[in-house]
């Protein structure tokens, strides 16, 4: 299940948090985009960078401790390479820098259960990973993710950042949960942030900015087979 689909199901959890700790108050539009489309038993979605460390944590899971070859990139702030529970598998990986974040090119075969302990044990890196697993195929730009840039006049923005083919029919209908059955469907949201709520008797700045939660609502825009379907949802993260 996909991080939106949990928070209109009433599904808070850290990852939720983390999805929205970089966020001030306003209003963010063009945020968690997708394109689905569904042919017989595939779903192919493409989605923007948002859903990428979740789509890579499906697929490990469904890879499990089998291992095949992993291509993209980890980026993040840690010298992961100087950690010991990361150094063998990192030992021949390119690392590139800039103003104090790496990116860790892969380019090695893994196990699913290797990748799962790299999300469990950096749950702040952004993991551009490209690999295959039983029913699924991910593909996801191996860099970090930018802010996403507005359409030109009528244009919508780009929906390319990660892919993913599956015939996992549970995990491909969480992106289009108003429709089970579907052609088509593009989807955009729109996080719209009221309240900072910070945590009582902390001193520390860089804890109270971690720990701050956020209150809102997303709005919610889907255009399904022609069909336009808004809901908008609450919640604090």
């Amino acid at each position: 299940m996909n991080f939106i689909k949990k928070i209109f199901d009433g599904e808070i959890g850290e990852d939720i948090h983390l999805q929205f700790q970089k966020f001030s108050k306003g209003e963010f539009r063009d945020k968690a985009l997708i394109k689905a489309k569904k042919t017989k038993e595939k779903f192919t979605i493409n989605t923007s960078a948002e859903f990428a460390n979740e789509m890579v944590r499906k697929v490990a899971e469904k890879l499990g401790e089998d291992k095949t070859r992993i291509t993209g990139a980890i980026i993040s702030t840690r010298n992961l390479k100087e950690e010991p529970i990361f150094r063998d598998i990192l030992a021949n990986s390119e690392v590139k820098q800039f103003q104090g974040v790496r990116r860790f090119i892969i380019n090695t075969e893994m196990s699913g259960k290797d990748i799962i302990k790299f999300l469990d044990e950096c749950p702040k890196a952004f993991f551009a990973l490209s690999f295959d697993a039983g029913d699924s195929k991910l593909k996801i730009k191996p860099k970090a993710p930018k802010s996403g840039k507005p359409g030109k006049g009528d244009d919508k923005p780009k929906v390319d950042f990660c892919k993913l083919i599956t015939t996992d029919a549970g995990w491909g209908r969480s992106f289009v949960f108003e429709k089970p059955d579907f052609d088509n469907a593009e989807i955009n949201h729109t996080f719209l942030i009221t309240e900072l709520i910070y945590p009582e008797g902390e001193k520390d700045f860089a804890r109270i900015r971690e720990l701050a939660k956020r209150k809102g609502k997303i709005i919610r825009e889907a255009k399904i087979d022609g069909q336009i379907i808004k809901t908008e949802k609450e919640f604090v993260a």
